[in-house]
This record gives structure tokens, C-alpha cells and sequence, in this order.
């Protein structure tokens, strides 16, 4: 299963490809997309959306993984941000890409095995989990390689349940 997953901002937007290959996570791709605060909103999301489209063409994903929108105290960023989804929302309609959305907690538990994690040691145990064989330099790549891992180890664990309950059946 190969997943494109997406820690969204127009700022700046986490990008990562994640594969699971055989029995280990496999970090294809991550990036963080950057666009100027001289551009107007339109154009910021704009180049958001087309990177986020050059990832589906190039890479094929199975899937889009994302953060859930978490209110912080900047409305008006937080109402960007869902704006920035939505459009990533309407490309993974448009491409027929099934979407999947975690929680900050959700993705910090299964990354780093708390919910209450610091990024710092969500950033130790993605080194611990994935080959990253690249310096990371924004906080944002990190958090997208962790949707990644969050989304394939769900999916993981929701595939072996089906197979258990379908041998006690």
C-alpha cells in the first residue's frame, strides 16, 4: 500500500510518499511545500494543490492520509488550513483517492506510542520506524512521514481483525 500522506498548511504543507514494503515502512518521498506570504491566499493554495497533484501522477498513491484540522487559538489560520484541505479533499475526489483523516493524538500515539509526544520524540521513533535516508528540515515533513506511518499501521492492525474474525467465523 502506497499512501501520500499530507500534514496541510498553505504556509507551509508536509508532503510524504509511504509504502509499506514486505515487513517495513519505506519512506519513498517527503518534502515540505513552501509558498511566499507575498502571494496572495489563491496563489498559495494553488501551489499547494498542484504539488499535492504532481505527487498523485508521479507516484500513484493507493491512498491520502491527513491531519484532521485542530483549532488553535488563530482562527483565521485555522479557517486557511481547512481551506487548504478542502481543496486536497476535492483533488482526492477528482482522482477518485480515498482519504483518511487522523487526530494530532492519533498520530502521536502510533508514531511514538503517547498521545502526548513532543515532536522531538515523534522524530526519534520515525528514524526508529522508517529508513530516512535524507535530512528532515522542517517540523512539518516530519509530521507528514508520522500520517504516513499512523495511516499503514491502522490499516495494518484493521486488516488483521477482519482476517481474525473471519477465522472464528
Amino acid at each position: 500500500m502506497r499512501v501520500l500522506a499530507i500534514d496541510p498548511g498553505y504556509g507551509r504543507c508536509g508532503v510524504a510518499i509511504v509504502e509499506r514494503n514486505g515487513a517495513k515502512d519505506v519512506l519513498i518521498y517527503s518534502d515540505c511545500i513552501e509558498t511566499s506570504a507575498e502571494d496572495g491566499f489563491a496563489t498559495r493554495l494553488r501551489q499547494v494543490v498542484l504539488a499535492c497533484e504532481t505527487l498523485v501522477s508521479a507516484h500513484a498513491p493507493d491512498c491520502i492520509a491527513m491531519e484532521k484540522l485542530f483549532f488553535a487559538k488563530n482562527q483565521k489560520t485555522a479557517m486557511r488550513v481547512a481551506e487548504v484541505r478542502g481543496a486536497i479533499l476535492s483533488l482526492a475526489g477528482s482522482t477518485a483517492i480515498p482519504v483518511f483523516e487522523y487526530s494530532p493524538g492519533e498520530v502521536k500515539s502510533a508514531a511514538a506510542g503517547s498521545g502526548s509526544a513532543d515532536k522531538t520524540q515523534v522524530a526519534k521513533m520515525l528514524h526508529a520506524l522508517v529508513k530516512i535516508g535524507k535530512v528532515i528540515k522542517r517540523d512539518d515533513e516530519y509530521d507528514a512521514i508520522a500520517i504516513g506511518v499512523t495511516h499503514l499501521a491502522l490499516a495494518r492492525s484493521t486488516a488483521a481483525r477482519r482476517k481474525a474474525q473471519k477465522t472464528v467465523l
